[in-house]
């Protein structure tokens, strides 16, 4: 699909928006398109659509052609691509935490170089915003043939699917937005709201762990532990074997802060995995967390990543979330986030130096105020949100807040860990999405489930 580069200014050109439909055979009584986006911003929606019939229950898949698309700026479409791989792994194995005055400078100087970077090897870099992107995603829908869009996000697709909410409510079909972003907070509030609920997960997953009888914890630990085992990574990584290569790698405070994060996105499947992690990486060892890492950045075991979603991320995520203090503010509140969150938040707390770099890269003005505050009054039909009480990435309190902000939406409350609750185990869940899906009927008020 080609779609204008620039809404207001048709002579930039077009850019391409690759996307996928999976229709099954057994399809029945169609009802139309679904349009999934599985996060990010940088994950690819042509792979969710791929294995929609891993991901999605039988009775959607027989009613409706399952559509994927790349946002613009990720995977097949055109994309932001700033670094090669070796690039890719200096950046990810940085120091992501400055300690004193020589390390912020230096955080300052990698930073200016990445932004240089992805201004010279990416056109138009102003204009892949989640915005411009819920515009795609209306022609997207006009190309499919549909009266209304039909929607399922999860996560950063639940801000993607806002946006469309807010530009085109008339045309909002069936939507289910899980694992909600709430779209009204700054970017601090948003990073400091985050760093919260991993460090939450984190004394969770500690407190769990001691049930296992592979728990590698002191019987006295406590998430002191992981800021202890950070501090140590820091002065001595961790090292692992590239299978490759057959080349030792090191496995840097940065790997494991992320691979650390990464495993707490869902506690079947990720918390054995970090309980394995830390038993090795007690003796050195930094296989489990090099691998928690990297499938979380997409780094194949070759050393090349399977796509771009690591700068697509960062450049989407700084023209949708304008950052309005400098950097001076910004060190300045570090003290704050370590007070909040003290495992995750001094990592958390600088992330906005990129955005600020990035503002002055492309001469946008810095805004003093938070850009989504109008409530969404009168979508075409009401919108489904779905919030898990113990999740990290999109803390529960979004998606109260989301259902405020889209009056007339109704949502389900999940009680659990993890990421998002569709598909996670909860009946209660994914029959209440797969009858609104199906049937267009909203529960008749908010409802709670468990896992």
């Amino acid at each position: 699909m080609k779609v204008p580069i620039d809404y207001n200014d048709a002579s930039l050109g077009e850019f391409d928006i690759a996307v996928l439909r999976y229709r099954d055979p057994n399809q029945h009584d169609r009802i139309g398109s679904l349009v999934v986006n599985p996060g990010g911003p940088g994950v690819s929606g042509i792979e969710y659509a791929l294995d929609a019939e891993f991901l999605l229950n039988p009775e959607i898949l027989e009613r409706y052609d399952i559509v994927g698309f790349d946002p613009r700026g990720v995977g097949q479409s055109t994309a932001i691509q700033c670094l090669n791989a070796s690039e890719q792994d200096a950046l990810l194995s940085s120091d992501p935490k400055p300690d004193n005055d020589a390390e912020f400078a230096q955080s300052i100087t990698e930073t200016q170089s990445y932004i240089d970077e992805c201004v010279a090897k990416v056109p138009h870099l102003a204009h892949f915003s989640t915005r411009d992107a819920a515009h795609d995603m209306e022609l997207l829908r006009q190309s499919l043939g549909d009266a209304k869009l039909n929607y399922i996000g999860f996560s950063y697709g639940t801000y993607l699917g806002t946006l469309y909410a807010q530009e085109f409510p008339q045309k909002v079909g069936r939507f289910v937005l899980d694992g909600a972003i709430n779209p009204s907070i700054s970017m601090e509030q948003q990073s400091l709201v985050q760093a919260i609920g991993f460090d939450k997960a984190l004394s969770n997953f500690v407190d769990d762990c001691f049930q296992n009888k592979d728990c590698p914890l002191p019987s006295d630990a406590t998430p002191q532990f992981f800021i202890d085992l950070f501090s140590k990574v820091s002065d001595q990584p961790l090292t692992t074997t590239e299978k490759s290569s057959g080349q030792t790698r090191q496995v840097t405070e940065g790997l494991v802060v992320t691979g650390t994060a990464a495993a707490l996105y869902d506690d079947a499947s990720g918390w054995p995995l970090l309980r394995t992690a830390i038993t090795q990486a007690l003796l050195g060892d930094g296989t489990g967390f090099a691998r928690l890492a990297d499938g979380y950045s997409g780094r194949k075991n070759d050393g090349t990543y399977k796509d771009n979603q690591n700068d697509a991320n960062i450049i989407i995520n700084c023209l949708d979330w304008q950052e309005y203090r400098d950097n001076k503010g910004i060190r300045l509140a570090s003290a704050k986030f370590a007070k909040a969150a003290p495992v995750f938040g001094p990592y958390v707390a600088f992330t906005g130096i990129t955005c600020n770099i990035l503002n002055r890269a492309i001469n946008r003005t810095m805004i003093t105020s938070d850009q989504n505050t109008a409530q969404i009054r009168n979508t075409a039909t009401p919108v489904l949100i779905i919030g898990t009480t113990q999740d990290p990435a999109t803390p529960y309190a979004w998606a109260k807040a989301l259902a405020t902000y889209i009056k007339g939406s109704r949502l389900i409350t999940l009680r659990g860990e993890g990421h998002t609750g569709y598909g996670r185990g909860s009946a209660c869940t994914d029959n209440a999405v797969d009858t609104y899906l199906t049937t267009g009927v909203i529960p008749a008020q908010n409802m709670t489930c468990t896992q």
